[in-house]
């Protein structure tokens, strides 16, 4: 396996050009290279960098995003319709008069101990936020 490239392979072997290369760098998208102008050298790490931003860029991810994706972010999940059929189990809090919170512990990856704590939560901080304990119960 090759250790590193020049600019000219790397753009032969991801297929994006040199100025988008720069510009990539440029945005920090991908890491600087060894050495300056001609002599630059580019690894294995900055074959990896492009072939993700291209892939990502191809299915349509904005700069932006891919630079959050880069930095850690968890890649985006599409929402699925429900199939014909299919059931889903809601809960609906009634915080008060105007204020209601809709819960779908299973789409949310919550457990019931979960559900019961946010419900918990929640009631609390409209409390505070309303300064009328008389407007609250406690559901759970």
């Amino acid at each position: 396996m090759i250790d590193s490239f020049d600019l000219d392979a790397l753009c032969s072997l991801t297929n994006i050009s040199k100025r988008t290369v720069r510009y990539y760098v440029q945005l920090g998208l991908v890491d600087r290279p060894k050495g300056e102008t001609r002599a630059a050298r580019y690894g294995q790490k900055h074959l990896n960098q492009l072939l993700q931003i291209k892939k990502w860029s191809d299915a349509g991810l904005s700069l932006d995003r891919i630079a959050d994706l880069l930095r850690g972010e968890p890649p985006p999940v599409s929402q699925r319709m429900p199939a014909p059929g299919s059931v889903e189990v809601r809960s609906h809090l009634m915080v008060a008069g105007g204020v209601e919170l809709v819960i779908e512990p299973s789409r949310a990856g919550l457990s019931p101990e979960q559900v019961r704590r946010l419900i918990r939560g929640v009631m609390a901080a409209y409390e505070e936020v309303s300064g009328d304990p008389s407007e609250t119960t406690d559901p759970v």
